[in-house]
């Protein structure tokens, strides 16, 4: 396994990580709690394995908070941009993921696409393939 850190609430350590995906163990325990924080781009999932835990998420400035109970099998997300905490309700082991939503409409258009007018191509004597130019 990778890098283990501890905290207050527990320990993290990293399994595994890429350009798109961060994969984490986390050990937590009863009575203490992560900081209430956020994420500006990735999403935060967690899956229990093994004890109780509470993930609560801030919908608004008001004061408005979600609590979601997380046993053992259990799965939550929270988007970017929620402030969210976790607590332990019970000592446990839950793994937890971030990861960056995949943007559907990602592409810019330098050209539009066209109808293409035949063009003929001949080999090479080395076998490429390049425009027949009939001035040649």
């Amino acid at each position: 396994m990778g890098n283990k850190a501890g905290k207050i609430w527990g320990s993290t350590e990293l399994i595994h990580a890429n350009g798109v995906l961060e994969f984490h163990r986390i050990e937590y325990k009863a009575g203490f709690k992560c900081s209430e924080h956020e994420h500006q781009f990735k999403w935060n999932g967690f899956f229990v394995e093994s004890g109780k835990m509470i993930v609560r998420v801030w919908q608004d400035d008001q004061g408005l908070v979600d609590e979601t109970i997380l046993e053992a099998g259990d799965f939550t997300q929270v988007k970017p941009g929620k402030i969210h905490q976790f607590e332990g309700l019970e000592d446990g082991v839950a793994f937890e993921l971030y990861w960056a939503e995949f943007n559907h409409n990602d592409i810019i258009r330098r050209t539009s696409g066209t109808e293409v007018k035949e063009k003929k191509f001949k080999k090479t004597k080395l076998g490429c393939i390049q425009p027949y130019n009939k001035m040649a």
